[in-house]
């Protein structure tokens, strides 16, 4: 992109140099706090990255509506509440609809002579950049007083207009990009479950002869497979913690993993239980086990020896079985409808037993078969995978771009198409 021909310092930091010919103006003199006005006839909203968006009034007490105030299409919102708390969504918004929100939040009004559209991705910019270092406290809140002597920059209307039109084609082609790109990977995703379920429930062999399993979550099977009770494969491990079991920690993304290897994944600490650990389940290598909230799929493989809390069922086999092919059974989707009908009701956080757990019938393919299935599943998926990750590292590329497009657009580190610049209108 060209640039404009002088270049002046702001004297800001997040700011930065800025053509010669632009002007720094403070934030009060382009923008004045608007007036709480309440408003029952409107439905409730928030802003949610950088968006005024509706609520559910239903969820809104009445007496908590009444104190709430009025904003309008083409005002801003800006929520100044707990900075420190989310340094990652946009806090301010150009308002498309009207509605109440929150006494706590700061409705701004324009001044005339300025590009609405422009400030809503100038103010972007400088509520990433510089509105969440104001404030102090343990709940780092703002009012208008500390924004109201903020430098802004003002170029020319018609600059500034150029800009946001420029902005609004250009960021809404990145937009379709990224939900094409989206698109793909959750097709991705869903091939890969179509690969697991085809795999785990018929078999490689697609000429193999089926017959009906009798069970209607299964279907129909390879004829010379078996279906038998959950509880005639698996049962509880009953045997608490060793003196040498290392905490393990039960996770759907990776599976039973040690503690430690968890914190390196997640890039946090996790509170590690250091009383009454001879009271925890001692786990083997290939077990499973039945973590929290299992009904969304939770039946973990364990990748280490080690111990579990007692809350948690531990599973182990009761012949030989091969733990990739019941791996990915468990995360099966159908496999899991299944766990859910075996309660009298499913609402979140509702645990499963044992008991539920027993009650579903499984397949049992010749061990040789679970292990080729096993390794088939692992090397087409990884290769799903691959590509999942592809696409997403070129999401995250179109994102920077689009950030990094936005920013040097408003702060004038590029001149847009359309843009005259003083001496080539002069000439």
């Amino acid at each position: 992109m060209p640039r404009y021909e002088g270049y002046k310092d702001s004297q800001e930091d997040w700011i930065g140099s800025i053509p010669t010919h632009w002007k720094e103006r403070k934030l009060k003199h382009l923008f004045y706090e608007k007036k709480h006005t309440p408003n029952m006839e409107l439905s409730c909203g928030s802003i949610s990255f950088g968006e005024v968006v509706e609520k559910d009034d239903e969820k809104i007490p009445l007496s908590t509506k009444k104190s709430y105030q009025e904003v309008c299409v083409g005002e801003y919102l800006v929520n100044p509440l707990n900075l420190n708390y989310d340094l990652k969504s946009l806090r301010i918004g150009l308002s498309e609809i009207n509605v109440v929100v929150s006494a706590g939040y700061i409705v701004l009004k324009n001044y005339k002579g300025i590009s609405r559209e422009y400030f809503k991705y100038l103010l972007h910019r400088y509520d990433v950049a510089y509105m969440k270092l104001l404030g102090s406290g343990v709940r780092q809140t703002i009012n208008f007083g500390h924004i109201a002597n903020s430098i802004l920059l003002c170029p020319p209307i018609e600059e500034q207009t150029a800009i946001a039109t420029y902005l609004d084609r250009k960021t809404a082609q990145i937009d379709r990009a990224v939900q094409i790109k989206q698109q793909q990977i959750d097709l991705l995703k869903e091939r890969k479950q179509i690969l697991i379920q085809n795999a785990v429930t018929r078999g490689l062999n697609p000429h193999a002869p089926l017959r009906d399993s009798g069970v209607e979550w299964i279907g129909e099977i390879p004829a010379h497979w078996e279906v038998r009770r959950s509880k005639f494969v698996f049962t509880q491990r009953k045997e608490l913690a060793r003196k040498d079991d290392i905490q393990l920690s039960a996770t759907q993304a990776y599976g039973v993993i040690p503690q430690d290897v968890y914190e390196d994944r997640i890039g946090r600490k996790v509170t590690k239980v250091t009383l009454h650990l001879e009271k925890r389940k001692h786990v083997e290598i290939d077990d499973f086990v039945i973590s929290m909230r299992s009904f969304q799929g939770g039946l973990e493989r364990a990748w280490a020896q080690g111990c579990i809390r007692s809350s948690y069922v531990v599973l182990r086999p009761l012949e030989k079985i091969s733990a990739g092919f019941y791996a990915y059974l468990f995360k099966c989707s159908r496999y899991i409808s299944a766990l859910q009908t075996t309660a009298n009701f499913i609402r979140d956080g509702q645990d499963l037993n044992f008991e539920n757990f027993s009650l579903v019938d499984l397949m049992i393919p010749p061990i040789e078969e679970q292990d080729a299935i096993a390794k088939h599943i692992e090397t087409q998926s990884a290769k799903i995978d691959q590509t999942i990750a592809l696409q997403q590292q070129q999401i995250e590329r179109l994102k920077e771009y689009k950030v990094t497009l936005i920013n040097s657009a408003v702060t004038g580190k590029i001149k847009v198409p359309g843009v005259v610049d003083n001496r080539e209108a002069a000439a």
